[in-house]
């Protein structure tokens, strides 16, 4: 009897076979040597079955079927990949000893778990478990198999994983769908991560920029000239600012503090898989579905990297033998002369930024193997660049700087100035360019209050006793920035930290395993809410649609906010780091998902209906307008208020602080925010996509404030103010003519057309 070896995927088990059977016969499905069958799964073979294979009723959503809660879940082969389950099945009968060879993770101890349960594979089983696919590694591994019994919590934890997830989202799903008419997929994951977004597009939506001035001086001291930003508190007076630059310009001051320090920068931590997502996003653009497969290449088929699935940024005492062989072997590449003036001591065991075990769980940081890159595309050499770099960066000392804080005094007026003077490159050789990197993961501070600090290489050297000259000063128009919109890296970054976007790097790091997700599932979540039509991308931004805001306005409103808290997904996946080490029971674990389920379930079952107007996309908008313009003159009413598109916004839901109270009545379906100021109208003005119109548009009420108005936006509380005052606050508006202060006034309560009513001269 011989011992099957079961891999993920073809090319692993191909691999694992020219190392353990080099001279196995290929019969396609399988590899057949004197002591050994290898042969593979392609991903996942086998999942959870559907609600109609436990009951035929099921096969049509009914709310009053649910919750469906089955007593022990059935599985059922993926029918295009029916006949590999077969050949294994085949080819199991004629071994007595089993490997399983699948990665080294969660998903894959599941995806064997149920191909044995399957089976009904009842043969001893052995585990493989390494982190890269090259001859050395894989023979090794054979050399220090694993018993099964190892990973029998782990196996427990992704069972959990699993049945949660469907009990979440086949219940929560068909709830919200069957009750509001419209597919709604909600999931105990992908929810979570749409709130994040939505919560941010909100935010930006709702944001009120303010004006205020910055006064930059450029000082002269015996040649030398630089730079300083004024300080005090925030201008937001023009007339002011401009009068404390002319106050300053041509006059002499001094020195007041003049500090000077060393300062080192280290290398940036190895890459785990998230963290080379982000980054690759940042750089080339890629999501991170696209990131995950070019590096799963460069591990499965290229073999020149180290398992990626990974939530590590450190290696253990073991790998440091082959960092420095993987070293040599770089210098006969085209990073010759990166390798060449790399310095092996610098990697060592008692380096705790390379070397720390405790921080390394399953699966090492991100490495390349000993293998050489050749015949790759040039996004997986891209992939493979980032990953190179990062390695070799620590073969380098820190970079040195000197950094000059600089206070000028003139006119009793204070100008601060911040010079980082480069002194060594040290590892920033590897990674040219890195100062403008904001992927790295270093914290930052919002861009209005993070001081202005300049970057030379030459040397700076200021006289603290010697006068200083204030040769301009000019006082310049800012304005406070929105948050900015989510892009796939810094969506991952979020995810990553359950969504507490902590500016600690230490706490982020503790957090890593109570994020959304793990590594190897955050981008499939990402691509999830893209084919559900819930997110858009804008080039990089990401955009939540029409039917995303209302999945998610309708679930809080529902009373099952817990769907869309990242803290809670958070905990739930750190239950599940316990279950799969031991540390939590698996049964309690599904029983607080089960009356989480029955929660859901009855707080949907008292829901109002959504009004169907409220999913439809603007194309469908559009498309409706299109067919009724033959005989309509409404088109042109509409122009008449402002709009450039003709027609009155359709109503959507929209949560603001004090929703809950102002929509009591109905939650989940509309939020009135006033009442419509024309005349017996009776209707009450919902946030639209483009503005905020009245719910009686449908009688013919055209009352609509838009929410861009000669270029400025009109929040809620802008709305309110025009309402209640009839004019904004003083605003401040660029034109080429050149800038000017005015008020926003509700001209006509009719149809809710604005004008600007500029302030004297």
């Amino acid at each position: 009897m011989k011992t099957l070896v079961i891999a993920e995927k073809p090319d692993m088990g191909r691999t694992i076979a020219a190392v353990i059977e080099p001279k196995a016969k290929n019969n396609r499905s399988y590899l057949e040597g004197d002591h050994y069958i290898i042969t593979w799964a392609i991903g996942h073979l086998l999942g959870l079955a559907e609600p109609d294979a436990y009951d035929v009723k099921y096969k049509r959503w009914n709310f009053g079927d649910l919750p469906i809660l089955p007593e022990a879940f059935k599985i059922v082969p993926n029918p295009r990949t029916i006949d590999q389950l077969k050949i294994i099945g085949d080819v199991a009968k004629r071994c007595d000893a089993i490997v399983n060879a699948c990665d080294a993770g969660r998903e894959g101890q599941y995806i064997f778990a149920l191909i044995q349960q399957q089976l009904g594979l009842n043969q001893p089983v052995k585990r493989l478990w390494i982190s890269d696919l090259t001859a050395e590694s894989i023979a090794k591994g054979f050399d220090g198999l694993h018993d099964s019994s190892e990973f029998e919590n782990l196996t427990m934890a992704a069972r959990a994983r699993s049945e949660a997830d469907w009990l979440i989202g086949m219940n929560a799903s068909r709830a919200f769908t069957t009750k509001h008419r419209t597919l709604l997929s909600v999931g105990r994951v992908q929810t979570p991560v749409l709130a994040l977004i939505y919560d941010r597009q909100k935010e930006i939506e709702s944001f009120d920029s303010l004006s205020y001035y910055e006064i930059k001086a450029e000082f002269e001291q015996t040649g030398r000239k630089y730079i300083g930003t004024w300080q005090g508190d925030r201008l937001t007076d023009g007339e002011k600012a401009k009068a404390l630059a002319d106050k300053v310009r041509g006059r002499e001051g001094m020195i007041s503090e003049y500090d000077v320090k060393d300062t080192k920068e280290y290398p940036y931590k190895l890459y785990d898989l998230t963290l080379l997502q982000r980054e690759a996003n940042a750089k080339y653009g890629y999501s991170a579905k696209k990131t995950l497969d070019l590096a799963q290449a460069l591990y499965e088929k290229h073999k020149v990297i180290s398992y990626p699935r990974t939530s590590s940024n450190y290696v253990t005492e073991q790998n440091i033998d082959g960092m420095h062989k993987t070293l040599h072997m770089l210098k006969s590449t085209s990073y010759k002369e990166l390798a060449e003036g790399a310095s092996p001591g610098l990697v060592h065991v008692n380096n705790k930024s390379v070397c720390n075990p405790t921080r390394v769980e399953d699966h090492h940081a991100i490495l390349p193997t000993l293998k050489r890159g050749a015949n790759l595309s040039a996004d997986e050499q891209n992939i493979y660049d980032l990953v190179i770099r990062r390695f070799l960066s620590h073969f380098y000392p820190p970079a040195e700087y000197k950094q000059h804080t600089v206070l000028t005094l003139i006119e009793e007026e204070t100008f601060k100035t911040n010079v980082k003077e480069l002194l060594s490159l040290g590892w920033k050789v590897c990674q040219p360019g890195d100062d403008s990197n904001k992927s790295s993961g270093r914290s930052k501070k919002k861009d209005e209050e993070e001081d202005t600090e300049e970057l030379v290489s030459e040397p700076f050297q200021i006289d603290k006793d010697q006068p200083v000259l204030c040769l301009e000063a000019e006082a310049k128009e800012k304005a406070t920035q929105p948050p900015k919109a989510f892009t796939e890296g810094t969506l991952l970054r979020a995810m990553e930290s359950a969504g507490k976007q902590l500016e600690n790097e230490e706490l982020r790091d503790a957090m890593k395993d109570a994020g959304l997700g793990t590594p190897a599932t955050r981008a499939a979540t990402i691509e999830r809410l893209k084919n559900v039509g819930y997110i858009t991308m804008q080039g990089k931004r990401i955009i939540v649609t029409q039917k995303g805001r209302m999945a998610i306005e309708l679930i809080r409103h529902a009373g099952v906010e817990l769907l869309t808290s990242p803290e809670m997904t958070g905990q739930w996946e750190r239950r599940l780091y316990q279950i799969s080490k031991g540390e939590a029971a698996r049964e309690k674990f599904m029983d607080n998902v089960k009356k989480f389920t029955l929660s859901i379930i009855d707080k949907v079952r008292i829901q109002p209906k959504a009004d169907a107007s409220l999913f439809e996309t603007e194309e469908e908008e559009k498309s409706k307008s299109k067919g009724s313009r033959g005989n309509s003159t409404s088109t042109k009413q509409g122009k008449s208020t402002g709009d450039s598109s003709g027609s009155t916004p359709r109503p959507r839901a929209s949560t603001t602080k004090d929703s809950t109270t102002k929509a009591s009545s109905a939650p989940g379906v509309l939020t009135p925010l006033a009442l419509c100021p024309r005349e017996n109208c009776g209707g009450q003005l919902i946030e639209g996509r483009k503005g905020f119109g009245c719910t009686h548009y449908k009688q013919g009420c055209g009352f609509v404030i838009w929410k861009e108005f000669s270029g400025k936006k009109i929040s809620e509380a802008m709305l309110r103010t025009l309402l209640e005052k009839g004019q904004t606050q003083l605003l401040s508006f660029k034109d080429p003519e050149g800038d000017f202060k005015a008020r926003i006034v509700l001209a006509n309560r009719v149809t809710g057309q604005l004008e600007l009513q500029k302030t004297d001269g």
